[in-house]
């Protein structure tokens, strides 16, 4: 089942796997991981852009999530990991300021 607390944990992940990457890519010897790992972002991006579009259509997620999350997650998977704290903390946020 699709919730907000999956696809989050889904874009951490696919975060996770984008940082080892750079650090497989940067560090001397490491070819082997940076290619497991190189394939791992490749494929994850396809699948947070089918999640995306899943959580769209669900409404579990607005378009400025969807768009951080699938357009900029080729490049940065951190953008989306930011956008869903950010959008997470202004929930919060409006949810403590409501009488």
């Amino acid at each position: 089942m699709l919730t907000w607390q999956r696809l989050k944990w889904a874009s951490f992940t696919h975060s996770t796997i984008y940082l080892i990457l750079l650090v497989a890519w940067a560090i001397p010897g490491l070819h082997p991981l940076e290619f497991a790992f190189g394939l791992a972002h490749g494929l994850g991006w396809f699948v947070m852009c089918a999640l995306m579009i899943a959580g769209l259509k669900a409404r579990i997620v607005n378009i400025r999530l969807a768009t951080a999350v699938a357009i900029f997650g080729a490049v940065g998977p951190f953008i989306g990991s930011a956008e869903f704290v950010r959008q997470e903390r202004a929930m919060t946020s409006a949810w403590r300021t409501t009488p």
